[in-house]
This record gives C-alpha cells, sequence and structure tokens, in this order.
C-alpha cells in the first residue's frame, strides 16, 4: 500500500513573505514600500506570524528593530527558498519567451492579411505566431490564446486595445469581368453581378448594396443580389473568380488589389471598423504583443 506524505502545515504566504521583506531591510516601510503595502500592514502580518509560530521574530525596541535568535534562524531558510521561487519562475517565463505567440484571428484576416505577411513579419521582428482561424471570439481569459484580432468601432471597456488600422468597405471585382462589361460610372457597377455576404459583426450598419448606391448618390432601383455567401472570405472568393462584385473589407483586399487580381471600381465607399490587437490585461507577453502592431501598422 502506497505511502500517504504527510501534508505540509505552512504558515500564510503573505506573513512570510512580509517577515523576509522585513528581515531583509530591517525596516518596516522599506518592506512596506517593496511590497505595495503599508508599514502597520507588514506589521500586522508579522505579528500573525509570530502567534502561529508562538516565538518573537524582532526585538522592536529600542528602535532600530533587530532579528531575535528565532528570527535570525528563520530568516536565511525562507530568503534562500524565496530565490529559488524567483529564479525558477524566470526560467519557466523564459521558457514561455520562447514559444510562438498564439493570435485568434477570423478566417478571412488569416487568408488574405496574415498568411502572406508570416515570413516578412519573422525576419522583421523574430515573432514566431501560432495561429488560431476561427470566426467565432474567443475567450481570452480561458485560453492558451496570447491576443486576438478584433474589428470594433472603439476599443472595449476590458482587456488591452491596439489600433491596427482602420478599415472601409469597397467594391471590388476581377479585371476579367471590366473586359466583359464596361464601368464607366458608379450606376454601371450596379448592373454587374452583385455579390453579397452574411455580415456578423453585430446588428448595426450591415454593408449593402443598398447602402452604398446612397453613399454614391444613386437614385435608381439596386438589383437584386446574384450571390449570396455566408462568409466574407466565400465572397472575396467568388469576386476573385471573376463572378461579379463585392463590397469587401479595403484591408483585406489590399494585397489582392496591389497584385492586380481585383480591382476597385469607385471612390464611393462605406465606412467600416478598426482591426485592433487585443490582449488580457497585465499579459506577461504584452510587449511581444506591442511588437505585433507597431509591425502590423507599418504594413499599411
Amino acid at each position: 500500500m502506497e505511502r500517504m506524505e504527510p501534508m505540509r502545515r505552512l504558515p500564510p504566504l503573505h506573513a512570510l513573505r512580509a517577515f523576509e521583506a522585513a528581515a531583509r531591510h530591517l525596516h518596516f516601510a522599506r518592506a512596506a514600500a517593496e511590497l505595495h503595502l503599508t508599514p502597520t500592514a507588514i506589521s500586522h502580518q508579522i505579528r500573525q506570524l509570530e502567534e502561529i509560530l508562538e516565538v518573537k521574530l524582532f526585538h522592536r525596541y529600542p528602535r532600530p528593530i533587530r532579528l531575535s535568535a528565532e528570527g535570525e534562524a528563520l530568516y536565511p531558510v525562507l530568503c534562500e527558498s524565496f530565490d529559488r521561487m524567483a529564479q525558477a519562475i524566470s526560467a519557466l517565463s523564459q521558457l514561455d519567451q520562447g514559444r510562438p505567440l498564439t493570435v485568434s484571428v477570423t478566417v478571412a484576416f488569416a487568408s488574405f492579411w496574415l498568411m502572406r505577411r508570416l515570413p516578412a513579419l519573422h525576419s522583421q521582428t523574430g515573432l514566431n505566431l501560432k495561429i488560431e482561424a476561427d470566426n467565432r471570439p474567443v475567450d481570452l481569459s480561458s485560453s492558451d490564446v496570447d491576443f486576438a484580432i478584433r474589428y470594433a468601432v472603439q476599443a472595449g471597456t476590458e482587456n488591452q486595445w491596439l489600433p491596427l488600422f482602420e478599415d472601409s468597405l469597397i467594391p471590388l471585382c476581377a479585371p476579367e469581368v471590366l473586359r466583359r462589361h464596361q464601368v464607366k460610372e458608379n450606376a454601371d457597377i450596379l448592373r454587374l453581378p452583385l455579390i453579397q455576404y452574411r455580415w456578423s459583426c453585430g446588428a448595426e450598419a450591415p454593408p449593402s448594396w443598398q447602402r452604398w448606391s446612397h453613399a454614391a448618390r444613386l437614385t435608381g432601383e439596386v438589383p437584386e443580389v446574384t450571390q449570396h455567401f455566408s462568409e466574407e472570405i466565400n465572397a472575396i472568393d467568388a469576386a476573385l473568380a471573376g463572378q461579379g462584385v463585392v463590397l469587401a473589407s479595403s484591408v483585406l483586399a489590399a494585397s489582392a488589389v496591389a497584385a492586380g487580381h481585383l480591382v476597385r471600381l469607385s471612390e464611393a465607399e462605406l465606412p467600416g471598423r478598426t482591426f485592433w490587437a487585443v490582449s488580457l490585461s497585465e499579459h506577461p507577453r504584452f510587449p511581444e504583443v506591442e511588437r505585433f502592431a507597431s509591425w502590423a501598422r507599418s504594413c499599411e
């Protein structure tokens, strides 16, 4: 039968830390400043420890304070123990810095913006990313994700939000569509096969060809949409395949436009939101998230 190890019986950790800091400084106020407490709190915690141990750890009078014989015996043991704990935690932190930075993004953002830029990200910043592509927002507090790319009008009240870039929704089609259809003015755009996707970023002001028509100051009736998709990525893919014109994110489509795979048909646009890099408050890898955000902004 396996022998059960006896449970360790230790005083509260906060009381041990208060004593170790006070013994090291031989000064309650300096110990309080180190631990972000008041001198009264330090004194109370040390008295609590003395009551538990049933010994006096300090000679408080006459000033300055001095360690008692019992305090002299306890201090080096605690000092060494806290030093070893700090070294172990530092080593773990260094190991953590070596693992890839995990980011949660939508499938469209991963496909159209992030994937093609990964080599440049690594060469220019040294960062390695692990990409979790999912259109459902991740709960940062209950996952291994270090940060997420969010699409929102303004920063939330919780977590740390770093702005990346402003977005707009613009009409795009493949060059071959223009070879088949004449487009000389905004009204001609609505005569092309219209592609629409389901807006999943909240109920307010979803992009539509009706809204774009109003922004372009057109007065005619808007034709029926030719193709409907549940996902933005599929709608953009359909436009790339020459199946019609789509109102798509200027940020996500930037590389395809720069490469000549898609053509912007009009200066008329709908306002989009802001892309943000979001991480938990006081996340230990926040400096790396800041490095990513700074690099991302330079890619515009």
